[in-house]
């Protein structure tokens, strides 16, 4: 008789070592059609098999240990028994103690702390603080590898009071199979046990300690196959009643498919029989049923299982007409036949006997077996996605699981995000898989954002091979989703981009192979099993190495030797852009470099002396070296560096003194020095302000630069072939070509300036000189008029600085560091110092080191100190006359709710624009001011305070005066309710004059400005074009989105606006064919037609790529970037906007802008770059953007709007890296802003409560908006309906989470506590276990572990056995948090005093922004609540279902951030529109003259 539970080893079919096979290797690929696949050789008589040697033997030295197995069972369970009796005493104080800790939260009254005390009812319930459940995958090691990993804590480890297993006891028993009523005995036994171990406990628990409350007892675990013994799922084998040995089963005649007469003329085949097995359970040699996928049979752990055989034709799952077995196996492998019909995966096992495939699992195995199903399955869905979305991010994974409906044969109603993840390294590894069966040229789609995301959250080890085979991993045919075609090009930019690249791919194929042969080691981890991997040699790369035969050229790996980790490294490398810019050299100006003194033998005048100024001789002509020069000439000097290009200059000015023969040399930039690099076209040069004095014998040669100005007709050539720019020119190398003015700081490319010389300066004129001196002559502050001279001071009605014109009696801003109030203001608001907290309770709660939050305010600077000014001054210097360089403002301060006695709070309800009137003064230093503004008495305004506040920026108004003395709000003073007392004040001294008021831009001329026509490409659901149009500067007639619930919302806003749902590059070829309609008969955008283009081009398409070669420059040439270029070269719009993600300025080492702006300066456009931060421009959201702006020559370049609010420091990092050299925007407002930061609570706490899920998209409001920003969005007009206050209705286990996340600001998932909580499915969740010791981060202050999985030990490799699932505490978040900051924000509730972060386009609580919880409500943030994190107004319509909506909103560009571009566009348009003014009175009255 054998041992209990103990199946012997077959001794007639010993097994060889466990097989890895590979995806495509053994097993044939399955068709499409539901008809299982199986081996091609026809079925043996089993009798063979029975008298061949075996084909899988496991090692001998293995057998042995497993012979001598129950001796050392029982020596360890002696030993464990003492342990036991030792520490007994000391456990029970220890539980006794943790169990009141863990019960705190229900003693204070939280209902939701913990499931109800009666449905945990239960004979273990004393024996731990609480009852546990782990997931029966979840078994993070066993008590000897603690030990291994941590002697020092040795007895501490060992389990203090255990369940005892009563698998070794059996050991010693006659080796008999137990019936299913043994089975039931057990049972029983085990119950009595662990009551009578529970009594003892509970005796023992007055002598305890809380002392002891470090010595954590270690859960009792199976030695085979790791389960936990206390687990209540944890179920026992039941073998069929009539239930036969393999052999025996495998020779019934039921499993033969041939009758006695054919049977011997199978017997020489080799091959395993096949046959279906139904009712099948699967168990270790103790008995646990166990799943088979946890890594268990890599580890050489037998597991056999039982069941009912059935004829491999057999297609029905009941188990009649089956022939029951036991102890069937071990199993060698398992494997995966493919998809039945697409949807039933067929998995199966083999042995030494015979291969079994899958049918129906006993009821007892049926959950086990339906996550091994779902895992699959949920495989199938991955791939089949990433193949028609090849740039989707984890949140649009995560609604692709959540919304694919089961098949049924799952019995699940649903797949969750805890699904996947729970599945991630099989996941991850099946998409490697297929990735290993592709063309060696597709990229990986293991490389997708939403698979590294997947990969970094979940630690996953890459490049493992497993002991499952999937016979065929790709999945049917399918059509992909609906994209792009190949881009439309003009000639142009075609010409451009293969003028380029055919130079630079070769370069960089060239450095490529470099790295390959120099550092080749760098190609490889060198860890992971694929890279230890013999090469194929049938793969292309291989048949090309020397080894098989080949040339050797390509120096490529074998492709079963791709490292994946290397290339989820550069993946990552590339997308990644570090805030923390170093302090990087601003491009170096010319005039800073070393030249090269010439060996100039003849040096002389030609003609006479055309000027003498002082000591300078000034000469229209010399001769160098038998080479004429003459004044206005360029010429060429040789750089002290040999391995710069030569410096270019035009000589503006030749003289004579006492330095010598000299010139004035006007620098040219040459193309790549400018941001545009190696694009740039080698014979262009840039002007540029610089100039310096030289010796004329620094002078090399001459050279000839010509001035490309626009054609006359240059707006209606887009798309035509280009001319040469030097076409008919001399070809000698020493021609080259201008467009275009360079700003080195900034990276504006402008239209050269239009300064001429006078008769008096001609000789000497340098446009570089005289742009400077007008520079500086605005940056030094000076006063205007003279009004009056009291008590050694000099009083004056103006002063100027930086081109802007002060008044007495104008409203200043002034640095928040300028004056102080008379009142003292609490203190900024602090966080609370952080209070011990319960470890055990809440034990990722160490992880909050860090005091920094996110999206947090605190440390945002003030808003800006705004004055009027009262009076303007110079003290008189010895000589009496005034001292100009020290001017002194004396201004009356202005509160702003905040700075009131009632602080932060009183600016809730405010207006942000509202202020208090105060007689404080202050004296500044004049060189403070930066800026004008407005601030009128609110009663003496013409119009209502929101047509005033409209009428453009930096404008204030006050209502009442504020006395500090007495914390009171009275009405003002006459005196600051007339602002035209512009005289020093209080009567003193006499005025000599009175200025007049300064000229603001007249409104009606700005209403008289004729609104852009406007194509909106890639619109979205229309944000870029709101702004445009709220800053009252475009009307948007034509619009492209392909996408159609965008393009149906852009229609439902833009009602009079024609919208194409069509790919963008069909439309070009139409218009460009000469076509004025599409299919549908809507008109098309003629060239001529279109003055303004923006846009923002997806450009995930090249997202991955690390070089550019030939394959990825064809993905770059058919981006959609290039199809927007083209667009603008076709109808070459009067302005141009791009918008797109803050990394496109870094793209492939800032190639994809370097391209960008290369296209616009050849087709002759002005244009810039920059990054702005929305959050500075009015919204409650950190959202960086890249923004490149052009004007077509003749406009004005738009600067980029100054920030209107202050912002939090850390957000607002936007200089840009290029080529080693830093670049910075025009913006000035660097420290601070005129309004305070927008916050969450000025954005949504006026919106109604709802619940997680909540679908109605119609409510009412609830109440009155309760701040500015809310009172903006409303709108004035009365809207009683609230649309789109709805929300993503979360799975039970994740709406548990975001219950028992804290108020607290800063709150996220490291708040959770570890505690078992009943789901409203009415499942239970269960506790985190922490088995290993972390060697970072070492224990809690309690002794308590605070390891999950094994790798936190160094050296260790991941576990599978370590993963837990259905906690409340996600295991995946602790398991990689060391790696990833903590995942610090996951699970994050927004701050009401803080902002949003990022928009996304789907918020999901583990997804790229975590931070997506309400403040105070247990939901993620609705439609309407992150439409305002954008700025929509209210009114503004979306269309679709909620995730439609929650896309259209994430991809937008933010309404207020489009307002304040365009406002500066509107700027260009109206100094245009004064220019032109201008010069046509300038011509009537040249006229006049003429005819007088």
């Amino acid at each position: 008789m054998t041992e209990p539970n103990t199946p012997p080893t077959p001794t007639s079919k010993a097994r060889t070592p466990r097989r890895s096979k590979t995806d495509l290797e053994t097993k044939p690929e399955t068709p499409s059609s539901s008809v299982v696949t199986r081996r091609t050789t026809r079925q043996t008589s089993i009798t063979s098999h029975f008298s061949k040697a075996p084909t899988k033997r496991k090692p001998l030295e293995e057998s042995e240990s497993l012979k001598s197995e129950p001796e050392s069972m029982e020596e360890e369970e002696h030993d464990q028994e003492e342990k036991r009796r030792r520490v007994t005493s000391m456990e029970s104080g220890a539980e006794s103690a943790a169990a009141e800790a863990e019960t705190a939260p229900e003693a204070a009254g939280d209902p939701e702390m913990s499931i109800k005390e009666e449905s945990l009812e239960s004979p273990v319930q004393q024996l731990t603080p609480k009852l546990e459940e782990p997931d029966r995958e979840a078994s993070p090691g066993t008590d000897a590898q603690m030990e291994e990993d941590d002697p020092d804590v040795k007895d501490e480890k060992k389990p203090k009071s255990q369940l005892r297993d009563v698998t070794p006891k059996r050991k010693t028993r006659p080796e008999k199979r137990p019936t299913p009523h043994t089975s039931a005995s057990r049972a029983t036994r085990e119950s009595d046990e662990k009551r009578s171990k529970t009594k003892e406990i509970a005796e023992k628990k007055e002598t305890g300690t809380k002392a002891m409350l470090n010595l954590k007892p270690q859960e009792p675990r199976c030695s085979e196959c790791g389960q936990y013994l206390d687990d209540l799922d944890l179920k026992y084998e039941q073998h069929p009643h009539d239930a036969l040995e393999e052999p025996q089963m495998l020779t019934n005649e039921k499993l033969s498919i041939f009758d006695d007469t054919n049977e011997s003329g199978f017997e020489s085949y080799e091959a395993l029989p096949q046959h279906k097995l139904t009712g099948f359970s699967v168990y270790c040699k103790r008995g646990h049923l166990c799943p088979i996928d946890t890594g268990l049979i890599e580890k050489n752990v037998e597991l056999f299982f039982s069941g009912s055989a059935k004829a491999i034709y057999e297609d029905n799952p009941s188990l009649e007409g089956g022939v029951n077995g036991k102890h069937l196996g071990p199993i060698n492998e398992w494997w995966i036949t493919g998809f039945d019909g697409g949807e039933k995966v067929l998995m199966g096992f083999s042995t030494a006997f015979a291969e079994y495939i899958l049918m129906d699992p006993s009821p007892e195995y049926a959950p086990i077996f339906g996550q091994m199903q779902e895992k699959v399955y949920i495989s199938k869905i991955v791939v089949e996605f990433l193949l028609g979305n090849p740039d989707a991010t984890y949140e649009d994974l995560i609604n692709k699981i959540e919304t694919t409906v089961p098949p049924s044969g799952l019995n699940l109603n649903h797949f969750t995000e805890d699904s996947l993840l729970r599945h991630a390294q099989f996941v991850v590894g099946q998409v490697e898989s297929y990735d290993r069966a592709k063309d060696t040229d597709e990229e990986p789609i293991y490389l997708s954002p939403c698979m590294r995301a997947l990969i970094k959250l979940c630690g996953v080890t890459l490049g493992q091979r497993r002991a499952v085979s999937s016979r065929s991993m790709k999945p049917p045919a399918k059509d992909k989703d609906k994209g792009p075609t190949k881009a439309t090009t003009t000639k142009l930019v075609y010409q451009i981009f293969d003028t380029f690249f055919a130079e630079q791919i070769e370069k960089d194929e060239r450095a490529d192979r470099e790295d390959k042969e120099n550092n080749s080691k760098r190609r490889r981890c060198g860890v992971c099993e694929v890279c230890q991997q013999p090469e194929c040699g049938v793969c292309r790369a291989c048949m090309d190495m020397v080894k098989f035969g080949g040339s050797g050229r390509s120096k490529q790996a074998c492709v079963q030797r791709r490292c994946p980790n290397l290339a989820m490294k550069e993946a990552e490398e590339d997308e990644e852009v570090d805030d923390n810019i170093p302090e990087m050299p601003s491009p170096k100006k010319m005039h800073q470099a070393k030249k090269k003194k010439q060996n100039k033998a003849r040096i002389s005048w030609v003609g006479p002396a055309i000027k003498v100024e002082g000591k300078k001789t000034f000469y229209q002509k010399v001769c160098i070296d038998e080479e004429t020069l003459e004044v206005g000439d360029c010429v060429s000097v040789i750089p002290d560096d040999s391995s710069k290009p030569l410096y270019l200059a035009r000589a503006t000015a030749l003289w004579e003194d006492g330095s010598g023969k000299m010139f004035h040399a006007h620098w040219f930039c040459a193309g790549s020095d400018t941001v545009l690099g190696a694009t740039s076209d080698p014979r262009e040069l840039f002007l540029v302000d610089e100039c310096e004095d030289m010796q004329l014998s620094y002078v090399h040669s001459k050279v000839t630069v010509i001035h490309k100005p626009p054609s006359p007709n240059w707006a209606m050539e887009g798309g035509l072939e280009p001319e040469d720019m030097l076409l008919g020119e001399v070809n000698d190398g020493k021609t080259y070509f201008y467009q275009l003015w360079y700003d080195q700081d900034y990276a504006r490319f402008e239209s050269p300036p239009k300064m001429q010389p006078t008769e008096d300066n001609k000789h000497k004129f340098c446009v570089s000189c005289a742009r400077l001196a007008e520079m500086r002559q605005k940056e030094i502050p000076r006063v205007l008029e003279q009004v009056d001279e009291l008590d050694n001071r000099f009083f004056y009605s103006s002063a100027t600085k930086n081109g802007v014109v002060y008044r007495v009696g104008d409203g200043v801003y002034l640095p928040p560091e300028a004056f102080a109030f008379n009142i003292k203001l609490s203190s900024p608001v602090k966080r609370p110092k952080k209070e011990p907290v319960n470890e055990h309770l809440y034990p990722e709660h160490y992880r909050k080191y860090s005091d920094y939050i996110k999206g947090s305010n605190l440390d945002a600077p003030e808003p800006y100190r705004i004055g009027r000014i009262k009076e303007i001054f110079c003290t008189k210097k010895s000589n009496g006359k005034p001292n100009e360089a020290d001017i002194k403002i004396r201004v009356y301060k202005f509160y702003r709710p905040e700075n009131t006695h009632k602080s932060t709070p009183a600016s809730y309800h405010a207006d942000i624009n509202m202020l208090y009137w105060s007689d404080e003064e202050a004296v500044v230093d004049f060189k403070a001011a930066q800026g004008r503004c407005t601030v009128e008495y609110g009663e003496d305004l013409p119009e209502c305070v929101q047509e005033y506040s409209a009428r453009g920026p930096d404008r204030f108004y006050f209502i009442e005066a504020y006395n500090a003395k007495s914390k009171s709000f009275e009405d003002p003073p006459n005196h600051a309710r007339s602002p035209g007392n512009k005289g020093k004040g209080k009567g003193k001294g006499k005025s000599k004059a009175k200025p007049a008021p300064a000229p603001e831009p007249s409104e009606p001329e700005a209403g008289k400005l004729p609104k852009l026509r406007t194509l909106d490409v890639f619109s979205g659901c229309g944000g870029l074009s709101e702004g445009f149009h709220q800053a009252g500067i475009s009307e948007t007639l034509w619009a492209i989105e392909m996408w159609e619930p965008a393009a149906q919302a852009f229609r439902l806003n833009n009602p009079a606006s024609t919208v194409f749902t069509e790919d963008c590059n069909v439309l070009l070829k139409l218009v460009m064919a000469g076509e004025v309609a599409n299919a549908l008969g809507q008109r098309l955008p003629q060239k001529g037609d279109v003055e303004m283009l923006c846009g923002g081009p997806p450009c995930q398409g090249f997202s991955g790529m690390n070089r550019f070669n030939s394959r990825t420059y064809s993905k770059f040439k058919n981006s959609l970037v290039v199809s927007f270029l083209s667009y603008c070269d076709y109808y070459r719009p009067r302005f141009f906007l791009l918008e797109n993600v803050r990394n496109f300025v870094s793209f492939k080492r800032s190639m994809v802008l370097k391209l960008t702006l290369r296209c616009l300066v050849r087709m002759g456009y002005q244009c810039t770059f920059g990054v702005l931060q929305a959050g500075q421009y009015g919204v409650a959201q950190t959202r960086r953007r890249a923004i490149i702006l052009a004007a077509a020559p003749g406009e004005q370049l738009p600067l980029f709007p100054e920030p209107l609010h202050v912002f939090a420091p850390r957000a607002c990092q936007l200089s840009v890296v290029v080529d080693d050299k830093k670049f910075v925007s025009n913006i000035t407002r660097l420290s601070s802003g005129p309004y305070r930061t927008i916050t969450v609570r000025d954005t949504m706490s006026d919106l109604p409560e709802i619940q997680n899920g909540a679908s109605a998209s119609e409510i009412s409001y609830n109440g009155e908006p309760q701040s500015w920003f809310q009172r903006q969005l409303r709108g004035s007009h009365y809207q009683p309906i609230l649309r789109d206050h709805i929300c993503k209705d979360m799975s039970p286990l994740v709406a548990a989470r975001m219950r028992h996340i804290p108020l607290a600001p800063g709150s996220d998932w490291r708040d959770l506590p570890n505690i078992e909580v009943r789901l409203s499915d009415n499942t239970v969740t269960k506790k985190l276990r922490y088995n290993y010791h972390d060697r970072k981060h070492g224990r809690s202050r309690s002794g308590a572990l605070r390891g999950v999985c094994s790798c936190v030990q160094a050296g260790t490799p991941c576990d599978p056995l370590a993963r837990q699932f259905n906690t409340l505490i996600p295991w995946c978040l602790p398991h990689t948090g060391n790696r990833h900051n903590h995942w610090a924000g996951l699970y994050g509730r927004l701050e009401w005093d803080g902002f949003f972060s990022t928009t996304v386009t789907n918020p999901e609580p583990m997804g790229k922004q975590g931070r997506v919880l309400h403040p105070e409500q247990h939901r993620v943030v609705s439609v309407r609540e992150c439409a305002r994190s954008q700025g929509f107004p209210d009114t503004y319509r979306l269309f679709g279902n909620i995730l439609d909506r929650h896309r259209q909103v994430g991809n937008a560009v933010p309404p207020p951030l489009a307002k304040a571009i365009g406002l500066e566009i509107k700027q260009c348009l109206l100094a245009k529109a004064r220019e032109s003014a201008s010069a046509q009175v300038k011509e009537e009255e040249e006229e006049k003259a003429t005819q007088g």
